[in-house]
């Protein structure tokens, strides 16, 4: 068992143990589905090139849902324009369960 592990995910790197919470990018599977995480960049002190061979994470899905609105507004002065603008990412709340 590795005390910990960076896996790679939508383009971000993050770094889990066994019992994690992570909110990774929204992944395509149900609440309470297993998750395997192939792409693994470090586990127990060996590096991969770009990825370590055979090792994988398990997850748990726990929960979809979508971060809080981010409002984006732009505004050109004395040109009478301006435009406000909202966005909610979407995310995917995973339990880790194991390393190997």
């Amino acid at each position: 068992m590795a005390a910990y592990a960076i896996i790679e995910n939508g383009g971000k790197q993050y770094k889990v143990a066994a019992g994690d919470v992570v909110y990774v990018e929204k992944l395509d599977a149900a609440e309470g589905e297993k998750v395997t995480f192939d792409k693994v960049v470090y586990i127990d002190g060996t590096i991969g090139a770009p990825y370590v061979e055979g090792a994988s994470v398990t997850a748990t899905v726990e929960k979809q849902g979508k971060e809080k609105k981010v409002v984006t507004f732009k505004y050109k002065a004395k040109k009478h324009s301006h435009s406000k603008q909202g966005h909610r990412q979407p995310y995917t709340k995973v339990v880790i369960d194991t390393i190997a």
